[in-house]
């Protein structure tokens, strides 16, 4: 008589396409390459060549690398007659990333939101104080006079 082992399969998120997008963005920026590319990016769409004009490494190293960025949907890639342009999706890395850390650390939430409030009261005051300096100006010599 056998004895069968039966595994059970890990326990799955409660989206896994979600999940697994989140690995696939992680996955993207573990490589300094990609995150260089990210960064270039940042200013505005650049063209296959120019990206890979930047690097020290082969152009079909490059071509993966974007590649990569691409299916973690961090940019988005359009054709230009023969040029393929690459900009970047920064909704989706700010997204991931937010989400990642409210999962991970949610009381960072909390400190986030004290932080914003209390930026808010500081700019508040610094919007009230020029009201009060624009006030306390002295006014011109014939402002005072009545028509």
């Amino acid at each position: 008589m056998q004895d069968t082992l039966r595994e059970t399969p890990p326990p799955t998120p409660a989206s896994s396409t979600e999940a697994s997008g989140t690995a696939d963005v992680f996955k993207a920026l573990a490589d300094a390459t990609r995150r260089q590319i990210l960064q270039d990016l940042r200013d505005g769409e650049l063209a296959a060549g120019e990206i890979a004009s930047r690097f020290p490494i082969s152009g079909p190293s490059i071509s993966r690398h974007l590649s990569v960025l691409r299916a973690a949907g961090l940019i988005t890639e359009r054709r230009d007659a023969n040029r393929i342009l690459y900009s970047l999706v920064s909704d989706r890395l700010a997204l991931s990333v937010g989400d990642f850390l409210s999962a991970v650390c949610p009381e960072q939430i909390v400190v986030r939101s004290i932080r914003t409030i209390k930026d808010r009261g500081k700019s508040a005051k610094a919007d009230t104080s020029a009201v009060r300096t624009k006030d306390k100006q002295p006014k011109g010599k014939n402002s005072h006079k009545k028509s």
